[in-house]
């Protein structure tokens, strides 16, 4: 991970970035080239984690028609998250039959943040600027690799899903 210090990531799409799995391996995001994508900070100890239940409806509607929804766990926000990265899998999987990737546990914010949570944060900004301001902030990414929206914690998942099938 590198530094957050505000400067922008050198490049135009999703597809230069390299991510942990929740395996342990990393993930080149390459890999989702030519899809529609939905990148979440998620935590499941949070008010908002019954989210995961609409994120997971939208997956099994749309990833036949290429959505893929990227789950990032982070525990920066009142220690929401707090287990290991296999925990977290196994609740997301044992309590809402989470399908879709899950990758290893980030910051999103700070000194510590994710490389590509910098450059998502850099494209979309929110209320207030472009800090992560709680879990379950979305980032729409179109096929070719372009943030094109973003999505407050509170924002469920039905509230966006006409977006996501206009660009599938």
């Amino acid at each position: 991970m590198t530094q957050d210090t505000g400067t922008e990531p050198a490049t135009d799409t999703i597809y230069d970035f390299t991510v942990r799995g929740q395996d342990g391996h990393d993930v080149p995001l390459s890999r989702y080239r030519g899809k529609v994508l939905l990148a979440v900070n998620t935590a499941t100890g949070c008010g908002f984690t019954p989210q995961y239940e609409g994120l997971e409806a939208l997956y099994r509607t749309y990833r036949d028609r290429g959505l893929e929804i990227l789950d990032f766990p982070c525990n920066q926000f009142a220690g929401q998250a707090p287990g290991s990265d296999t925990e977290i899998h196994e609740y997301c999987v044992g309590r809402f039959a989470m399908t879709f990737p899950q990758f290893s546990k980030i910051d999103v914010n700070g000194k510590d943040a994710d490389p590509l949570y910098v450059w998502l944060r850099s494209k979309k900004g929110g209320i207030g600027g472009d800090r992560i301001k709680w879990n379950f902030t979305k980032f729409l990414i179109d096929r070719q690799g372009h943030v094109v929206a973003r999505y407050a914690p509170k924002t469920e998942p039905k509230e966006f899903e006409r977006n996501i099938a206009a660009l599938l």
